[in-house]
């Protein structure tokens, strides 16, 4: 299975319950949605695929390279404004008036790529902000690694998933972007094309289900849209 790299605890959780039921653990492999997707393009071996948005998911539907009756979204997420918990940051009414009192770099992931980064870029420009911190930005190959930009103290706020942030004990939220700031942030999930495997459509079906949808849910991922 190839997912976002914003899925990794949350999907591993998931696989790990679904064995729970007899079957064998999912092969799981996370990475930007951009790098999953030239995976499943070059044949990287793979059941499953999980995008955190829709276009990444298109470009695969148009080249075929995805079972159309599969896709579904499975999942939605908020984006939110981080900083290292060692490095305190009172918490703002939102994310504007954070960054007009910040002054450092800004890890968020590649705008051309990645969708955390397409999303952030999205929300910084409606807000009126990109034009004022698009110098300070560190661009990310990934969510998880502006994740990490900011436990390490490499920039001092970041732009991740809600998600994200729950996941790490090294950060905490300073404000939250609403949603109608952005496109809508959808995970969507669907069978690679050239599956074989019999048990990759009972474990999609699993995985939108309610069990879990329950696990998504835990891990701070909303419901899909």
């Amino acid at each position: 299975m190839l997912a976002a790299s914003s899925m990794q605890e949350a999907l591993t959780e998931v696989a790990e319950a679904w064995a729970e039921q007899d079957h064998a653990i999912p092969v799981l492999s996370f990475a930007a949605s951009s790098a999953i997707a030239r995976q499943v393009e070059s044949g990287a071996p793979a059941d499953v695929v999980v995008t955190a948005d829709a276009e990444w998911m298109d470009w695969l539907g148009e080249r075929g390279l995805i079972n159309a009756g599969s896709r579904r979204n499975v999942a939605g997420n908020m984006l939110v404004l981080i900083a290292r918990r060692t490095n305190p940051q009172p918490v703002y009414a939102g994310p504007v008036e954070a960054l007009e009192a910040y002054s450092g770099r800004l890890a968020m992931g590649e705008p051309a790529a990645v969708p955390a980064g397409r999303y952030a870029r999205e929300a910084l420009i409606a807000l009126g902000m990109w034009d004022r911190v698009e110098a300070r930005v560190v661009p990310a190959e990934n969510v998880r690694a502006a994740l990490a930009l900011v436990e390490q103290g490499e920039a001092g706020l970041g732009i991740v998933y809600a998600s994200d942030a729950q996941a790490s004990d090294k950060v905490a939220v300073v404000a939250v972007f609403a949603p109608d700031s952005h496109s809508t942030i959808t995970y969507p999930a669907a069978l690679i094309a050239r599956s074989e495997h019999p048990d990759a459509r009972a474990f999609l079906d699993f995985l939108g289900g309610a069990q879990g949808q329950a696990i998504l849910r835990a891990h701070g991922f909303t419901a899909a849209p």
